[in-house]
């Protein structure tokens, strides 16, 4: 019983939200995802792309996307092989969410230096 009246927040949201942040956890996964929402990509032009990160991190976080069902990684027998990365229905389905994530961003972005250029 709440005796505030205060809604509480089920447990079941935590966990949704502390599911959904493993998955996106770090500086670059939501960077990759970002860039393969406009098709699949090879590691060079994903590491042109996204500024700053290393290959070794770029690695890293591919294989976590991939063990997470996020993205998957195609081989195609060719001469020399060609590996592309891609979204999965499941990394497809965060567009919207990372749609309103740049949005938001661009709009706070505006608001901070709005605000830091008015305080001067």
């Amino acid at each position: 019983m709440n005796p505030t009246n205060i809604p509480e927040c089920p447990s079941s949201t935590i966990l949704a939200l502390n599911d959904c942040l493993t998955v996106l956890n770090g500086k670059w996964k939501v960077p990759i995802i970002g860039t393969l929402l406009f098709g699949p990509k090879r590691f060079r032009d994903l590491e042109s792309t996204i500024q700053k990160i290393t290959p070794r991190m770029l690695s890293k976080e591919l294989r976590e996307l991939e063990i997470n069902h996020i993205i998957t990684r195609n081989v195609y027998d060719e001469k020399p092989v060609r590996i592309e990365y891609e979204l999965t229905p499941s990394g497809q389905s965060l567009k919207p969410i990372l749609e309103a994530m740049v949005e938001w961003g661009a709009q706070h972005r505006s608001d901070v230096f709005t605000k830091t250029e008015s305080d001067k």
